[in-house]
């Protein structure tokens, strides 16, 4: 039995969900998903297209990570679950290592592929290289790398079962919670496409050229350490070592030097294309693709060039 914690944003499942109901399916045995707090019977149901048999879903309860690591482990109990797979996004960074001592089940995080012979693969010196990592304990809790795993219709709509279960008293109390909309029609951390620039783009006042062409792609839009640090772009945008860590299919990095903590974030794209006038700049030596010039005079033709292939 695999149970998948699915998260849910602007009243949808979050790809990520979806990803991990896919990958729940695959590992083989009944997948049930659940999902905690407000949304609405409808948008849950569809959790059954990517392989949930079923939808338990556990209303009006406030985020906090105790909170959510103990209803996602009494459900697991009561389920009898073996896998207990989760997103390895914010969010479920902060529960899973919850839910596996609760449970006293063995944990393998930011997964990357389905096992082989019990043996999981996993990222690590920060996308440097790959872990297998072996997991034959009766319970694992497993947290799934965004972006790693193909999104596949694999059924069709199925029942929601309101629950509620009784769990102790949290130690921590959430006054208030603010929400932060991070900026970009995309998030980052689910995009399969991101255009991200850094000091090269010379000024704010130039990122409508970086926008534009994410726009045009699809894409979403990130940014280096020293951009967000000067605020030209908000610190929901960096990505790297000390932002966020992103796996998109297609990464273009538009003067940006390529620092190692920089690197350390976007490895893992399966394409990267670098735009940088310095041809020594370190990004030239993991880029699968590299423009040389100036990023002003570059940056418009490949803007155009988008926009024709738009129109065909």
């Amino acid at each position: 039995m695999n149970l998948v914690y699915i998260e849910i944003a602007d009243s949808n499942i979050k790809k990520s969900g979806m990803e991990a109901l896919n990958f729940a399916t695959k590992l083989g045995g009944d997948v049930i998903a659940i999902s905690i707090g407000e949304v609405s019977s409808t948008i849950l149901e569809e959790a059954g297209k990517y392989g949930a048999k079923s939808v338990i879903h556990v209303a009006q309860v406030e985020f906090e990570n105790n909170t959510y690591a103990s209803i996602i482990a009494a459900a697991a109990i009561e389920l009898n679950a073996n896998n207990i797979i989760i997103s390895n996004s914010y969010t479920g960074k902060s529960i899973a290592p919850r839910v596996a001592i609760k449970l006293n089940a063995s944990i393998v995080s930011g997964v990357t592929d389905l096992p082989v012979n019990n043996e999981f693969k996993k990222g690590v010196f920060s996308g440097k290289a790959f872990a297998f990592v072996n997991a034959s304990a009766e319970k694992r809790v497993i947290t799934l790398t965004p972006n790693s795993f193909t999104i596949e219709v694999l059924g069709s709509n199925v029942s929601v079962v309101s629950n509620t279960y009784k769990i102790s008293t949290c130690v921590t109390q959430t006054k208030s919670v603010e929400k932060i909309k991070a900026g970009g029609k995309i998030p980052l951390t689910e995009a399969e496409l991101v255009v991200s620039a850094g000091r090269g783009m010379k000024g704010p006042e130039h990122w409508g050229m970086i926008e534009e062409l994410a726009d045009l792609l699809g894409a979403a839009t990130a940014c280096s350490k020293p951009v967000s640090d000067m605020h030209w772009r908000p610190h929901t945008e960096h990505v790297g070592q000390t932002g966020i860590t992103i796996k998109p299919n297609l990464y273009i990095a538009v003067g940006i030097s390529g620092a190692i903590q920089h690197l350390a974030g976007v490895s893992s794209s399966k394409v990267i294309v670098a735009i940088n006038k310095d041809p020594e700049a370190p990004f030239f030596k993991i880029a699968d693709y590299g423009i040389v010039g100036d990023a002003f005079e570059i940056l418009p033709r490949i803007i155009e060039s988008a926009k024709s292939l738009k129109k065909g």
